[in-house]
Protein backbone atom coordinates (compact mmCIF):
# COMPACT_ATOMS: atom_id res chain seq x y z
CA UNK A 1 0.00 0.00 0.00
CA UNK A 2 1.64 3.60 -1.02
CA UNK A 3 0.79 6.76 1.28
CA UNK A 4 0.71 10.22 -0.69
CA UNK A 5 1.80 12.08 2.51
CA UNK A 6 3.82 15.01 2.53
CA UNK A 7 7.01 15.50 4.67
CA UNK A 8 6.17 18.76 6.58
CA UNK A 9 9.07 20.59 6.80
CA UNK A 10 9.18 23.18 9.92
CA UNK A 11 11.28 26.08 9.48
CA UNK A 12 14.50 26.50 11.67
CA UNK A 13 14.47 28.98 14.88
CA UNK A 14 15.73 31.67 12.50
CA UNK A 15 13.98 30.96 9.80
CA UNK A 16 10.82 31.61 12.05
CA UNK A 17 12.02 34.75 13.23
CA UNK A 18 12.87 36.12 10.15
CA UNK A 19 9.70 34.97 8.53
CA UNK A 20 7.96 37.09 11.85
CA UNK A 21 9.91 39.87 10.74
CA UNK A 22 8.93 40.35 7.30
CA UNK A 23 5.32 40.02 8.62
CA UNK A 24 5.94 42.84 11.00
CA UNK A 25 7.21 45.25 7.93
CA UNK A 26 4.66 44.11 5.77
CA UNK A 27 2.00 47.45 5.36
CA UNK A 28 -0.49 45.23 3.77
CA UNK A 29 -0.70 42.51 6.22
CA UNK A 30 -2.25 42.60 9.74
CA UNK A 31 -3.98 40.89 12.85
CA UNK A 32 -7.21 39.74 13.32
CA UNK A 33 -8.80 40.97 16.40
CA UNK A 34 -11.99 40.63 17.84
CA UNK A 35 -13.37 44.15 15.82
CA UNK A 36 -12.56 41.96 12.89
CA UNK A 37 -14.09 39.04 13.86
CA UNK A 38 -17.58 40.71 14.70
CA UNK A 39 -17.86 42.48 11.09
CA UNK A 40 -16.59 39.87 9.43
CA UNK A 41 -19.43 38.16 7.08
CA UNK A 42 -20.26 34.51 6.16
CA UNK A 43 -19.51 33.03 2.86
CA UNK A 44 -23.17 32.29 2.69
CA UNK A 45 -23.20 36.02 3.32
CA UNK A 46 -20.61 37.22 0.26
CA UNK A 47 -20.97 34.31 -1.72
CA UNK A 48 -24.29 32.33 -1.87
CA UNK A 49 -23.93 31.15 -5.15
CA UNK A 50 -20.68 29.47 -4.97
CA UNK A 51 -21.85 27.94 -1.35
CA UNK A 52 -24.80 26.31 -3.10
CA UNK A 53 -22.88 24.75 -5.82
CA UNK A 54 -20.64 23.69 -3.66
CA UNK A 55 -23.00 21.83 -0.99
CA UNK A 56 -25.19 21.00 -4.35
CA UNK A 57 -21.72 19.39 -5.78
CA UNK A 58 -21.18 17.31 -2.75
CA UNK A 59 -24.74 16.40 -2.06
CA UNK A 60 -24.61 14.70 -6.44
CA UNK A 61 -21.38 13.26 -4.96
CA UNK A 62 -22.69 11.74 -2.12
CA UNK A 63 -25.65 10.20 -3.59
CA UNK A 64 -23.91 8.41 -6.49
CA UNK A 65 -25.80 11.05 -9.18
CA UNK A 66 -22.50 12.02 -10.37
CA UNK A 67 -18.52 10.98 -10.22
CA UNK A 68 -15.58 13.49 -10.01
CA UNK A 69 -12.70 11.89 -12.68
CA UNK A 70 -9.81 13.10 -14.72
CA UNK A 71 -9.95 13.21 -18.07
CA UNK A 72 -7.11 14.46 -20.81
CA UNK A 73 -9.32 16.68 -23.37
CA UNK A 74 -8.01 18.24 -26.71
CA UNK A 75 -7.20 21.79 -25.51
CA UNK A 76 -9.44 23.06 -28.92
CA UNK A 77 -12.39 21.46 -27.18
CA UNK A 78 -11.79 22.62 -23.91
CA UNK A 79 -11.81 26.03 -25.03
CA UNK A 80 -14.92 25.64 -27.20
CA UNK A 81 -16.66 25.22 -23.81
CA UNK A 82 -14.73 27.45 -21.86
CA UNK A 83 -15.53 30.26 -24.06
CA UNK A 84 -19.14 30.26 -24.09
CA UNK A 85 -18.90 30.99 -20.48
CA UNK A 86 -20.39 30.53 -17.29
CA UNK A 87 -20.83 26.63 -16.53
CA UNK A 88 -18.85 24.85 -18.76
CA UNK A 89 -18.35 21.22 -16.97
CA UNK A 90 -22.22 20.65 -17.37
CA UNK A 91 -22.41 22.05 -20.90
CA UNK A 92 -19.56 19.29 -21.19
CA UNK A 93 -22.22 16.65 -19.34
CA UNK A 94 -24.64 17.88 -21.46
CA UNK A 95 -23.14 17.28 -24.42
CA UNK A 96 -21.49 14.17 -23.95
CA UNK A 97 -25.34 12.85 -22.74
CA UNK A 98 -26.81 14.01 -26.02
CA UNK A 99 -24.26 11.69 -27.78
CA UNK A 100 -25.31 8.69 -25.72
CA UNK A 101 -29.33 9.44 -26.21
CA UNK A 102 -28.36 9.93 -29.90
CA UNK A 103 -26.78 6.40 -30.23
CA UNK A 104 -30.01 4.74 -28.96
CA UNK A 105 -29.02 4.53 -24.87
CA UNK A 106 -32.63 4.70 -22.99
CA UNK A 107 -30.79 3.95 -19.89
CA UNK A 108 -31.96 7.36 -18.60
Amino acid sequence: MTTNRRKIIRPTPEEDAEINRQIAEDPDTFELDEEWFKEAKTSEEIIPHILERYLQENEDLESGRKERLRILVDKEVLDYFRNQGGDWHSRINEALKQVMLENGDTTR
